[in-house]
């Protein structure tokens, strides 16, 4: 007996589904679906974001956004919704997210549901695209994986995070209490 044909998906279709509450993705041609986050995953986004984006307000490097997001890098068979991520400066002038080409860093919060997709679909195109910083914070266990384009295993940061992007005066720091917190 024959396996039915895998359906390889595409933007287009990805885009034609219903709005459900559920989070649809797309990595070649893979369609990635999640539930709603959980409180603890919005939590962590949120207080992710918030201090991204006060370090870039006085450091004029970028600008942090949130999912939802369509992120394709102009290929019709990538479409992700990076929790937290941030352009360049000068993409605040982008009208549509298909022209936007370049993200200076990626955030993606792990959730059950979603650890499989995030650690290993979706990080893996995050480095073929060359993004220059990704951070998978792992919530439960508080902990943040920091993987370069380049690299092959991450770095596991307990303590901070650091990170200065092309043209910021100082760098971002960030300690993990804080961002857990009494998560």
């Amino acid at each position: 007996m024959g396996m039915a044909a895998p359906t390889y998906w595409t933007a287009d279709m990805l885009r034609a589904l219903p709005d459900d509450g559920n989070r649809y993705e797309l990595v070649n041609g893979e369609l990635l679906v999640s539930p709603s986050p959980r409180f603890l995953h919005q939590r962590l986004v949120g207080r992710l974001y918030f201090a991204v984006e006060m370090y870039l307000r006085t450091q004029l490097a970028g600008e942090a956004l949130t999912a939802p997001a369509d992120i394709s890098w102009g290929d019709e068979n990538v479409l992700t919704q990076p929790d937290v991520f941030v352009v360049p400066p000068l993409a605040r002038n982008t009208e549509r997210w298909e022209e936007l080409r370049h993200l200076l860093l990626i955030a993606e919060v792990l959730s059950p549901s979603t650890a499989r997709n995030d650690r290993f679909v979706k990080r893996p195109e995050y480095q073929r695209r060359g993004v220059p910083m990704v951070w998978l914070v792992e919530g439960d266990e508080r902990y943040v994986e920091i993987w370069t384009p380049e690299a092959i295993f991450p770095v596991i940061e307990r303590e901070r995070l650091v990170w200065q992007p092309d043209g910021a005066r100082e760098a971002f720091t960030l300690d993990l209490a804080e961002l857990f917190g009494a998560a």
